[in-house]
């Protein structure tokens, strides 16, 4: 943004100076206001004047330069000239500066302004110092254009301070204000960073529309009234921030880091579906900004979340750990978490496929890590057929390791659960068994072995293509051995034992029906498959196969029984895991 200063209305409000019009170029000429008793303004008095002017103003005195071009040296003059003896900082009562042009370096650091301070519509071509200003009362800088960058640190703003539409084309620092009474920076564009390190917003309601090219860092600023912040920025720094009321933050394109931030009330998170609007509907412009307008967080560390609401945000490298009550994180519309990689990988000579779900950037970063995979580049998009890489990728010592992540699984699922979501809370199950299963400090051997056993059948009770896959198995191996060993080549033979009437004593029959006999001793047969069948399928769902068996088939249907309906119930235990509400 390099667009050269724009001029003020031609239709001024003020009589103006007017040296220099010229009727085909510039009708206008300067736009100074005179000063009082003369027909130019400070610009373009004599010098003579001009120190008498000067010598007339005292620490206090009211001040109306609207539209008159400052260099360096003669606003040095006018803030010498009202320069308190006492405290050492220039003092001014009513500042009116509106469409002043400052084309040198315009220093009002440390200047006290005790009445209304106006710079509406004034352009600074340089730096604009105001780092220590004190604004008793109201100040506005709406319109105001800032070519170079806008100093502000640790300036107090005791009333209303108005940063409507501004422009700021460099960095702009805020850093360590005091902001007493509201604050509009509505309509506000910041072409590069925006820095409001330690600022304090003691009753701030309304926090833009601003649209920030660069950084808009809000680390360690203070929010002490209910407040809504609108942010268009590449990104959002909130670490150490202290909301000491109810805030919300609408944002767009940003990605919003939140670690270490003190909530004392419910702070919403929210990505903006569509461009902002200001005053009379118009459409904030967000030229600046790149993509689709989507938001990330990316990290929630040390946050008491029991009062975060996150909407509509990609958390796919948020990081969780060290916050607190993450079992009480409300996650509200479209969540976005990182999934596993895919296609087919190779895991020393065995292939690999990960399972489709989503997971937790800290499970990521471990994987990454314990995969030995080399560290991203920077600023490049993330590999769907890789795992993501953390920002400590060669320090094991600081990177989360399946001890540390699986906790965050658990209270994230508690947290679906509580709002009745069991299939988004399936996928934070699945992650912590994984992370169990892999954990060898915090898990005993037993209970890992019987974890493996419990994701190779079932994938953990969720995937039920896998329970069917082996019950599938396990039924055919019944079926073939059964075939070959359990089944006999004749039932056994049925007997009737009876009493002859009048003393003829006891007489025994024996009921026989001969079986069919392969003469060729062939076990698989289209009868023996077809028995077998029966035997296996009653032992899966029936659970009385009525068949007569060998003593190694009754021990074949003894072991069926047993497995195959518990692999049943794994199958259906994942379908209902899909669609319970």
């Amino acid at each position: 943004m390099t667009t050269p200063p724009t001029p003020i209305a031609s239709m001024l409000p003020w009589a103006h100076c007017a040296q220099g019009a010229d009727p085909l170029t510039d009708p206008i000429g300067c736009r100074g206001i005179p000063v009082p008793g003369h027909p130019t303004c400070l610009a373009h008095l004599t010098d003579t004047d001009r120190d008498t002017y000067l010598a007339s103003l005292t620490p206090g005195a009211d001040l109306d330069h609207r539209g008159t071009p400052f260099t360096e040296d003669l606003l040095d003059r006018l803030l010498n000239a009202v320069r308190d003896p006492t405290t050492t900082y220039p003092c001014i009562g009513n500042a009116w500066f509106r469409g002043a042009q400052f084309s040198c370096v315009a220093r009002f650091d440390r200047v006290q302004f005790s009445g209304y301070a106006v710079f509406d519509g004034a352009q600074f071509s340089d730096t604009a110092e105001f780092d220590r200003a004190e604004f008793s009362r109201p100040a506005s800088f709406s319109g105001a254009q800032f070519f170079r960058a806008a100093l502000f640190s640790e300036a107090q703003f005791s009333s209303l301070a108005r940063f409507r539409g501004a422009e700021f084309f460099r960095h702009a620092s805020f850093y360590g204000a005091q902001f007493s009474g509201n604050v509009w920076f509505s309509g506000a564009q910041f072409s590069s960073d925006a820095l409001f390190h330690g600022a304090q917003f003691v009753v701030a309601s309304e926090w833009g529309p601003v649209v920030c090219g660069g950084t808009m860092v809000l680390s360690g600023a203070v929010f002490g009234a209910p407040v809504t912040l609108e942010i268009a920025a590449k990104q959002v720094l909130c670490t150490r921030t202290r909301w000491q009321s109810t805030a919300t933050i609408r944002v767009r394109h940003a990605s919003v880091d939140l670690g270490h931030a003190v909530l004392e009330a419910p702070l919403a998170i929210t990505a903006h579906p569509t461009p902002f609007t200001i005053e009379r509907d118009t459409m904030l412009d967000e030229s600046m900004l790149l993509g689709s307008g989507a938001v990330r967080v990316v990290s929630v560390q040390g946050v008491d979340a029991a009062y975060l609401v996150l909407t509509d945000t990609d958390l796919s490298d948020c990081l969780f750990s060290g916050a607190f009550h993450l079992d009480q994180l409300r996650l509200e519309g479209r969540t976005t978490l990182a999934f596993t990689p895919t296609g087919w990988h190779r895991k020393g000579i065995a292939p690999v496929h990960w399972t489709r779900r989503r997971t937790l950037a800290e499970e990521q970063h471990w994987r990454a890590q314990a995969a030995g995979q080399p560290a991203a580049p920077a600023n490049t998009p993330p590999e769907s057929r890789r795992w993501r890489t953390g920002p400590h990728h060669f320090d094991p010592a600081r990177t989360p390791d399946p001890d540390d992540v699986a906790p965050l699984y658990r209270q994230l699922r508690k947290a679906f659960e509580d709002g009745k979501n069991e299939p988004g809370a399936a996928d934070f199950y699945y992650g912590e068994c994984e992370m169990r299963r892999h954990d060898h400090t915090g898990t005993p051997k037993t209970e890992r072995r019987l974890l493996w056993a419990y994701w190779l059948l079932s994938g953990y009770g969720l995937r039920a293509g896998r329970a069917l896959g082996w019950l599938g198995a396990a039924m055919l191996a019944t079926i073939v051995l059964l075939m070959a060993f359990g089944l006999p080549i004749s039932s056994p033979k049925q007997e009737a034992t009876g009493t002859v009437p009048a003393g003829g004593g006891t007489v025994t029959f024996v009921i026989d029906k001969q079986d069919v006999k392969n003469p060729t001793g062939d076990r698989f047969t289209t009868k023996r498959f077809d028995k077998a069948l029966n035997v296996t399928l009653n032992s899966v769902v029936f659970r009385s196969s009525g068949q007569d068996l060998t003593t190694t088939g009754t021990y074949i249907e003894m072991t069926s029984r047993i497995l195959e309906p518990a692999l049943l119930a794994l199958a259906v235990l994942a379908v209902r895991g899909r669609i319970k509400r």
